[in-house]
This record gives C-alpha cells, sequence and structure tokens, in this order.
C-alpha cells in the first residue's frame, strides 16, 4: 500500500492540472455562490482572496459585504489556525503568508460561514487542500464553538470521485461550482 503522504501529492497534480485548465477556460463565476449567500443575509462571512488558478469568489463577497461583515484568512504560522480579519471592498491590502493578500488593517472576526477554497472535492463534502491543514483546524475549533457551515467553491472540474482522507479532515457542508450547488 502506498504512503498516503505520496498518495495526496498524486491527487493535488491532477487537481491542479485540472484547475488550471478550467481557470484558463474563463469557467469561474461567483453565480451560484451569491445564490446560496443570499439565503444567509448578514451572518458573519469568511472569504478568501483568490490566487493562481483559485475561483474568485471576491463578486460574492462584495454582494456580502453588503448585509454583514466579512473577513478574509490571516496565516498567523504553521501548525495554527487561521484568524480572519474584517475584509471591505476596496479595502487597501498587503501581501500575507504564501502570497495570500489580506487586508492592511482591520479588526478581527469570527465567522459562521466559511468559503473554502480547495484543490479537489468529492461530492460527499470531502476535500483536498494544498496540504497545511489550516483550514481543517480552523473549521475544527469554529465548530467546537458553535454551528460553523462551510462552503467549498471550486470549479467543476476539480471534482475527483474518491479522494485520500484522514480522520483530522473536515467536511464541507455544500460544494458551490460554476454549474450549481453541491449539498454533501
Amino acid at each position: 500500500m502506498a504512503d498516503l503522504t505520496v498518495i495526496k501529492a498524486e491527487a493535488r497534480k491532477a487537481a491542479f492540472a485540472r484547475r488550471k485548465d478550467a481557470h484558463a477556460m474563463g469557467q469561474g463565476t461567483a453565480g451560484h455562490l451569491s445564490e446560496i449567500l443570499s439565503g444567509h443575509r448578514g451572518v458573519p462571512l469568511a472569504g478568501y482572496m483568490a490566487m493562481r488558478t483559485e475561483i474568485d469568489p471576491t463578486a460574492a463577497m462584495e454582494e456580502a459585504s453588503a448585509h454583514g461583515p466579512v473577513g478574509v484568512p490571516v496565516i498567523l504560522g504553521e501548525g495554527q489556525p487561521l484568524k480572519f480579519r474584517t475584509w471591505t471592498p476596496g479595502c487597501e491590502m498587503e501581501q500575507g503568508a504564501f502570497g495570500a493578500d489580506i487586508p492592511k488593517t482591520g479588526d478581527w472576526m469570527t465567522p459562521e460561514i466559511v468559503i473554502v477554497p480547495l484543490v479537489a472535492f468529492e461530492c460527499k463534502g470531502g476535500r483536498l487542500g494544498y496540504g497545511g491543514g489550516f483550514y481543517d483546524r480552523t473549521l475544527e475549533e469554529l465548530r467546537a464553538r458553535r454551528p460553523t457551515l462551510a462552503i467549498g467553491f471550486a470549479y467543476a472540474a476539480q471534482e475527483a470521485e474518491s479522494l485520500p482522507l484522514e480522520p483530522t479532515d473536515q467536511p464541507l457542508d455544500y460544494i458551490v461550482t460554476e454549474q450549481g450547488i453541491i449539498i454533501c
């Protein structure tokens, strides 16, 4: 049996290629993401600032910010959960850890909905991230305090039939793609 680390690395490589192709074709829109968020107006929400070939949730985050607080993740250090800094459209940004943009200033906030970037997903709610465990630790911590909705946002091409998952992997409640909404 192959080592899980090797299996995950191979799954990530294949998923990155599928995501790159989908991104190059310009398939990504936040329309279905806005649709699902419209049912949660005013609930504290965390999105993310898209990097490289990630599907971009900014349009949906801008809409949500008119109704309640929106934050973006800040990496404080390896092995730690994410913290979220309040974001508003047009706020001054700076580059954070791993190259992700973060608000230069702003209050910390605690989301009840987290839009999760990912490398691959399976329709049952499993996700494969970049391998740092940031979102798994964060969702586990948030869910220990109160119900927290995790919405994976990805291109449909990032779907995998099955993924090498571990007991510490936090499941997604929904997956939103340019093609629609999947309830997990």
